[in-house]
C-alpha cells in the first residue's frame, strides 16, 4: 500500500495545476503579511478604540500571532477551491486519459487503488495547510514576533503569550478535518465522470448551495443545517473563544469525520463497482 500512495503522490505533484494552491497561498500570504507590517498600528487601534479611555493596554499586540489568526480568517474560505483542483482530478483524470484498464492490470485490488488515491489526495491537503500554518504562523512571529493574541468573537479577548500555540494547533488539526471533507466530496463526484472540471464546479457549487442553504431563515432548512458539512466547516474558530465549547468542536468534528468516511466508502463502492470501458 505505501508503493501505491507514493505513486499516487508523484502522478498528483507532477501535475501543473497541484502547485496552483502552493503558489497562491505562498504569494497571498506575503502580501498580506506586507500590507499588516505598514498598517498594522492602525488596525489595532480601530480594534481596541472602544477600550483605549478604560484600560491602558501595553505590550506587543500587533505580532506574529494576530497576523496568522487574520490570515487564517481570511484565506480559509478560499482555500476549498484549491483542494478540489486535486481532489476532482484523481479519478476522473484517469478516466480522461484512458488509462484506467492499464492501472487496474497491476497485481493490485480495485480496493487498495482507490484507498492509495484517498489517502495520497488526503497527504496533500495536510501538505496545502502546513504550508500555510507555516508561512502564516511561522513567518509572521518570525517578522512581528510573539506576545498576547487579540480575539474579537463579539467581545474582545485577550489570550496571554503562552495560551496562544496549543489554540493554533487544534485550529490546524481542525481545519485538516474541515478541508478533508472538502477532498472527499470532490473525491467522490471524481469517481463520477470522466472529465476532472465536473468534480471540481460540482463540489464548489454544493458548498455555496448549502451555504445558502444554511442562511436563509426557514425553519425545516434551519433544521436540516446542522447535517450540513458547510455548517462546521469554520468550527476551527471555536478554540479563539474562552471558554472553548469542547463539546461544539467534537459534534462538528463527529460530523465532519462521518462525511469522509461515508464518501470514501460511497466512492469505494462505486469503484469497484465501477464498469472501465477505456
Amino acid at each position: 500500500m505505501s508503493t501505491l500512495i507514493y505513486v499516487e503522490l508523484q502522478k498528483i505533484f507532477k501535475k501543473w495545476r497541484t502547485y496552483i494552491g502552493i503558489i497562491a497561498i505562498g504569494v497571498l500570504v506575503p502580501i498580506v503579511q506586507a500590507a499588516l507590517y505598514f498598517t498594522g498600528d492602525g488596525y489595532i487601534k480601530s480594534l481596541t478604540r472602544g477600550f483605549q479611555d478604560s484600560f491602558l493596554i501595553v505590550g506587543n499586540l500587533f505580532n506574529g500571532y494576530l497576523v496568522a489568526n487574520l490570515i487564517l480568517n481570511s484565506l480559509f474560505i478560499h482555500i476549498p477551491f484549491l483542494i478540489v483542483l486535486v481532489g476532482g482530478d484523481l479519478l476522473a483524470s484517469e478516466a480522461t486519459a484512458g488509462t484506467y484498464r492499464m492501472l487496474l492490470t497491476r497485481p493490485v485490488s480495485r480496493f487498495q487503488v482507490v484507498t492509495a488515491k484517498f489517502l495520497a489526495g488526503f497527504i496533500y491537503v495536510t501538505a496545502l495547510l502546513a504550508w500555510l500554518a507555516f508561512l502564516s504562523l511561522g513567518v509572521s512571529c518570525l517578522i512581528f514576533g510573539t506576545g498576547e493574541l487579540l480575539s474579537f468573537r463579539g467581545k474582545l479577548i485577550i489570550f496571554a503569550a503562552d495560551d496562544v500555540l496549543w489554540r493554533f494547533a487544534s485550529a490546524y488539526l481542525f481545519a485538516m478535518l474541515s478541508m478533508g471533507t472538502v477532498f472527499a466530496v470532490s473525491f467522490f463526484f471524481s469517481s463520477l465522470v470522466e472529465n476532472a472540471i465536473g468534480p471540481i464546479v460540482a463540489t464548489m457549487a454544493l458548498i455555496i448551495i448549502l451555504a445558502v442553504l444554511s442562511a436563509l431563515p426557514v425553519d425545516f432548512l434551519q433544521n436540516l443545517s446542522p447535517y450540513f458539512f458547510t455548517s462546521h466547516m469554520t468550527l476551527w474558530n471555536n478554540f479563539f473563544n474562552d471558554p472553548v465549547d469542547y463539546a461544539d468542536v467534537l459534534r462538528s468534528g463527529l460530523v465532519l469525520g462521518g462525511h469522509i468516511l461515508g464518501l470514501y466508502l460511497i466512492t469505494t463502492y462505486i469503484f469497484l463497482k465501477k464498469d472501465i470501458l477505456s
